[in-house]
């Protein structure tokens, strides 16, 4: 009988219910009974005692785990060593495993956190635990992401995930993040990284990476001290002699770049965050903040700080607008006819737009299609604008400061916004009156919109 995957009261067990052989000796029996005893000891001094014991059955057996099995790590004291174990292994086991193997684990985290009490306390010490045996950040980060994916899909794990945002909301707080510049010489692993996380503009090669991290650009990102080497989030930085509005020619290494020394305007082109995990935990505003601190001091002679943007729900509002909706976006009369009972009148002008973007487009389509931008931006749900992007920086105190016909005919800036894209305008003495504005529902907007 093999006993490496078995515990010994199982091999008891087992020798107890064989069936008495009444042909064997008592010399026989002595030795059979010899070597039964035998087989019990080497398991107990093999298998794991208490709650490891539980853990490495249910690892074996399933990746749900009994309520029992899991509670201790809620309840037990952090200094409790079977506990600390049960952790440590508990996160190494989720982090090497695949999709559905964490979602069992998690919904037996959820079985097993339901009736806590009290349940703050001791719904946090899971967390604490987790984190003090895995003495990183990166398994917390990674939990609550897959959290966020399945919310609303395992019972019980939405509680989960709001208390282990409140953690990560103070563990990741803005003062303990260091800004840090990346260049060229920055280490291969983490440009390797830029490449990855780059959520705005694809990075095709490293002739693309090595322009946008080269000396006449900037680069900086956010770092915790707990996971070294991963960027939270990256910001990336041009210069110009007046405000950029055309992505291409900022993101072609071919085109020659001003220099950063003469410049007036730093555009930031690209911000992308890196850690699904950290969603809704905002520290954005406080990079920009710092880069243009930054900025200030390494570069006297700039003045005037702006974004050139993408505009990513632009295409998708759009599309849901019927005829009715679209008459005070029209000014042509024939356009408001022609679309006045047509449902699908939004996705027509998607489509319009979408080819008038890389072909001849006349002074009124692209009017058109800029003002239809600019209602979209300034549309607002619940007090805060539709456009994620727009949240974010009108939000931060910037404004609307001018939009851009045909700046990124890529194919996701078409499908996205009919490669349409805005400047915010962070104007540092204007963000709290800005901020204001925004409150009382009208997002403010450059002089020179005026005439969409």
């Amino acid at each position: 009988m093999a006993v490496s995957d078995t515990n010994a009261s199982t091999v008891a067990d087992e020798a107890a219910r064989k069936p008495a052989n009444k042909d064997v000796g008592k010399g026989a029996a002595k030795e059979v009974n010899k070597d039964i005893h035998k087989e019990v000891s080497e398991a107990k001094q093999k298998a794991p005692q208490g709650l490891m014991a539980r853990l490495g059955r249910w690892l074996e057996r399933d990746h749900s785990a009994d309520i029992a099995e899991i509670r201790p790590l809620f309840t037990a004291r952090l200094t409790d060593v079977a506990s600390n174990r049960f952790a440590r292994q508990w996160g190494e086991r989720y982090l090497a495993g695949d999709g559905d193997l964490r979602r069992g684990m998690l919904a037996g985290l959820a079985q097993a956190s339901a009736e806590l009490e009290p349940r703050g306390e001791l719904g946090l010490r899971l967390f604490r635990r987790l984190y003090a045996q895995a003495d990183n950040l990166r398994l917390l980060v990674d939990l609550r992401a897959d959290m966020l994916r399945w919310r609303n899909q395992v019972a019980g794990l939405a509680t989960l995930e709001g208390e282990l945002g409140s953690l990560l909301s103070s563990w990741f707080d803005v003062g303990m993040l260091e800004l840090q510049p990346i260049t060229w010489d920055s280490p291969a692993s983490l440009l390797e990284k830029l490449i990855q996380f780059e959520a705005v503009h694809e990075i095709r090669s490293w002739e693309e990476l090595k322009h946008r991290v080269a000396a006449d650009r900037r680069c900086y990102a956010f770092f915790h001290p707990r996971m070294r080497g991963v960027p939270l989030i990256f910001v990336e930085v041009a210069f110009a002699a007046d405000m950029a509005g055309d992505v291409q020619v900022l993101l072609d290494p071919q085109v020659p770049a001003d220099s950063p020394h003469d410049a007036r305007w730093a555009i930031f082109y690209s911000i992308s965050n890196t850690q699904p995990g950290l969603r809704g935990i905002s520290f954005g505003n406080f990079l920009l903040k710092r880069v243009v601190d930054e900025l200030l001091h390494e570069l006297p002679k700039l003045k005037s700080f702006a974004t050139l943007s993408p505009i990513p729900g632009f295409v998708n509002w759009l599309s849901r607008q019927d005829g009715q909706a679209m008459q005070s976006l029209l000014h042509e009369k024939s356009d408001r006819l022609e679309a006045l009972d047509d449902a699908e009148a939004g996705k027509k002008w998607v489509e319009r737009l979408q080819a008038a973007a890389v072909g001849e487009a006349s002074d009124t389509i692209r009017r058109t299609g800029l003002r239809m931008a600019l209602h979209y931006l300034k549309a607002m749900k619940d007090g805060h604008p539709l456009d994620p992007v727009a949240r974010f920086h009108l939000g931060n105190g910037a404004r609307i400061e001018r939009l851009n016909w045909a700046a990124d005919s890529s194919s996701k800036g078409l499908l996205q916004s009919c490669g349409v894209m805005a400047n915010y305008l962070y104007d540092l003495d204007e963000l709290d009156d800005n901020l204001a504005q925004l409150a009382a529902g009208k997002p403010r907007v450059g002089r020179n919109m005026r005439w969409l």
